[in-house]
């Protein structure tokens, strides 16, 4: 995978170790310094699955986030320009799922996957349930199978998920 954007990038070592990520340590610096989790690569994902080439934030300015970047003055505050992603392959991690790509996320989940989902042109899912079509609530589904190629089912360990216990 080149380039690779992500961020929370807790098994990015062990991806670059294995050989399944080309990247160097500046690459991540920069990658970790430039796209902060919250607001901009958020937004990007969001705007890039909804068609939205572009947007202003006012997240970055001042800082080397806004270097080389348009600029804009709307009622005296400065906003930057941020593009939107649309990455050539998103991949997912579901909780459930059906054969028609309706996802549902567990928990914290549901922060970033929906916008994942969407800002990718080919979009597989790794499930950890696949159900039948009409056993989802349709209120209950976080990312419509139209934006869903490929389902895969896996019975994997949760790598990303790191147990820590407080000494006694």
């Amino acid at each position: 995978i080149a380039p690779l954007a992500a961020a929370h990038c807790a098994e990015i070592e062990r991806l670059v170790r294995i050989g399944h990520v080309r990247a160097i340590e500046a690459e991540i610096d920069a990658l970790a310094a430039l796209a902060p989790e919250a607001a901009p690569l958020a937004e990007r994902m969001r705007a890039g699955g909804a068609g939205i080439p572009a947007f202003f934030t006012k997240t970055g300015v001042g800082t080397l986030v806004a270097e080389g970047k348009e600029t804009r003055d709307f009622d005296g505050e400065i906003y930057v320009m941020e593009r939107g992603i649309r990455a050539d392959l998103a991949l997912v991690k579901a909780w459930k799922a059906d054969p028609s790509g309706n996802l549902v996320f567990r928990r914290t989940a549901r922060n970033f996957n929906p916008m994942v989902a969407a800002c990718g042109k080919h979009t597989v899912v790794e499930v950890e349930e696949l159900v039948d079509i009409g056993q989802l609530d349709p209120d209950g589904i976080h990312t419509p199978g139209i934006y869903v190629d490929r389902i895969v089912v896996t019975t994997s360990e949760k790598r990303i998920e790191q147990r820590t216990v407080r000494p006694d």
